[in-house]
């Protein structure tokens, strides 16, 4: 589960409680740090992911039930923040109901489940570049399935982010893209981008709601739902009883559950209340640095040259959708909306 801004921020700044979004000098660097602490924990996703595939082998763990393990220990503490906050369930109508289903079964258990999947393929410094090309894949999503019309920075981020992943694959394909501390495999890739289309699709559905919910209420309902959702396919396909989980992968699914996405959480609608949405928006970029760096540092795996430039045409792509808008002299298309993730 990935997070964004905290409280909604309106075009010149102001929160929605009606204070400054700015606020101090003092104020806005610790929102600055909270923010950039908030990044580096959702690439730790990406380890955590890798640690937890690494451990489903013959008697392992399956991923339906390593995400059903993560929101069974996620829940109770979005439970009591709720409580602390005073931040009641919403009662939405039918019609948002079936909403959110979907958008746990996509965002919560499909972003998982295939992240971890795809890890057991691919190198967690793959996975942290072609995570990075969320923004990216959820532009592409509107234009083609909601028939939002691109605006040229969108075309533009498109074109790198398609350019990263391309560097990756080819480095994968030739023995080189995950370097010597890991595996490289084109499929492992496509099954982290179908991760990251599954969060695009949340992001998508949840512009959707016709009652908007509070982002604490919203990521607790998800996390709830997100269980059932990932326990029933548990209990059928994979036989949790039956399995034997390494320690690591156990310690991987608590560090999911309690660090990126309860203290991750935290740590970011903490900054997004002291700053801009502007200001939030390029933090999103630490999240594939962090990924690929930490694999680097905590996995041991041998960054190469294709991750490099792969990571560095995402940012680039990421860049592309936070400049001023480009002026064109005989063709204006309209910009794509700000994104947001949670």
């Amino acid at each position: 589960m990935i997070t964004t801004s905290a409280k909604t921020t309106s075009a010149n700044g102001t929160s929605a409680n009606g204070t400054s979004a700015n606020g101090t000098p003092a104020g806005r660097r610790i929102g600055f740090a909270c923010l950039a602490g908030a990044m580096v924990l959702v690439g730790t996703t990406v380890i955590a992911s890798k640690t937890i595939a690494g451990g489903a082998g013959p008697g392992g763990m399956g991923p339906f039930t390593a995400t059903a393990l993560r929101f069974a220990l996620a829940f109770p503490l979005f439970l009591l923040l709720m409580r602390w906050q005073r931040v009641r369930l919403p009662r939405p109508g039918w019609r948002d109901l079936g909403l959110l289903v979907v958008q746990a079964g996509a965002g919560s258990v499909g972003y998982t489940t295939l992240l971890i999947s795809g890890l057991a393929l691919t190198s967690a410094a793959d996975a942290g570049v072609v995570i990075g090309t969320l923004p990216v894949v959820t532009g592409a999503i509107a234009v083609m399935v909601l028939g939002e019309r691109p605006g040229r920075r969108l075309l533009v981020a498109i074109a790198l982010a398609a350019a990263g992943m391309m560097t990756v694959a080819a480095g994968g394909a030739d023995g080189r893209g995950a370097g010597d501390g890991g595996t490289s495999s084109l499929a492992g890739n496509l099954l982290v981008l179908g991760a990251v289309v599954c969060e695009g699709v949340f992001i998508l559905l949840n512009k959707k709601l016709r009652t908007p919910i509070a982002p604490l209420a919203l990521s607790t309902m998800m996390t709830g739902l997100g269980f059932i959702a990932a326990a029933l396919p548990a209990l059928v396909l994979e036989l949790p009883w039956a399995a034997a989980p390494e320690t690591a992968a156990l310690l991987g699914i608590a560090w999911y559950a309690l660090v990126p996405t309860v203290i991750g959480f935290v740590l970011w609608y903490a900054g997004a209340a002291r700053v801009s949405g502007a200001e939030a928006a390029p933090f999103t970029a630490l999240a594939p640095v962090s990924a690929v760096a930490l694999a680097a540092l905590v996995l041991g795996e041998a960054v190469s040259l294709p991750q490099i430039l792969g990571v560095a045409c995402v940012l680039a792509a990421l860049a592309a959708l936070q400049i001023p808008k480009l002026q064109v002299s005989k063709l204006q298309l309209p910009n794509w909306a700000s994104w947001r993730r949670r």
